[in-house]
């Protein structure tokens, strides 16, 4: 892959052989940004987890303390008071069984998060096939399956992320713009890192985080020392 000029300056700046301090490899990710947009910093940890295995899936979800800078659009399936609830909280769409159609054969996908009370699992379940490989399906763990919509929906809109191990046993997620503070990326960064050590399945034998790499979306990735988590 040939990159442009100024992904080669940016990569001039960062060692690809050592390991940094998260603060210093944030603040090199964010010398690193050179689009001409707001690019978002992700985080990619490497697990020693077996996603194949039940018990040693990972899937949770946090609040960053600053938000990810992204406008999150939140769809809410509900019906009765819960649907003027998940309006009055600030939902973008909001209904039920009619919405069905509309995803499935109109492929309107204009949310970024589904949230759905117990009730209407059902119904969400037959968008199986289009939400899931798009990681949009509502899941208890990631408390995007409950009763409480409006807690929800707040949490989603105050910068809530969910977190997954991908088929590689790979977690990827964003944790802010290169437009924050570096104050902001690391306190996002910490709180993405003390979920995921909470969620260390019992069973994972041997090292659990075996890379941690932060990086812009067009920039060049910079590792963070991964033995400290």
């Amino acid at each position: 892959m040939k990159h442009g000029k100024k992904y080669v300056e940016a990569a001039k700046l960062i060692d690809k052989t050592q390991q940094y301090e998260a603060a210093e490899a944030i603040s090199l990710v964010k010398k690193s940004a050179t689009a001409k947009f707001d690019e978002t910093v992700e985080v990619h940890i490497r697990t020693g987890c077996d996603g194949r295995h039940a018990d040693q899936q990972i899937r949770g979800a946090v609040v960053l303390p600053n938000g990810t800078g992204k406008e999150v659009k939140v769809l809410v399936f509900a019906k009765g008071t819960k649907l003027d609830e998940a309006q009055a909280a600030g939902a973008d769409h909001v209904g039920g069984e009619e919405l069905i159609p509309k995803i499935q054969n109109e492929g309107w996908l204009d949310f970024d998060v589904v949230v759905a009370t117990p009730d209407m699992m059902g119904v969400v379940g037959r968008l199986g096939k289009v939400l899931g490989p798009k990681g949009l399906m509502p899941n208890p763990k990631a408390g995007t399956v409950t009763m409480d919509v409006a807690k929800a929906i707040a949490d989603i809109k105050a910068g809530k992320i969910e977190y997954r191990l991908d088929k590689a046993n790979i977690i990827h997620v964003p944790v802010g713009k290169a437009s924050f503070t570096e104050e902001q990326l690391a306190q996002n960064f910490q709180a993405l890192m003390d979920a995921i050590t909470k969620a260390k399945p019992s069973s994972v034998k041997g090292q659990y985080l075996k890379s941690i790499t932060l990086a812009t979306t067009m920039g060049p990735g910079v590792k963070v020392v991964a033995n400290k988590y």
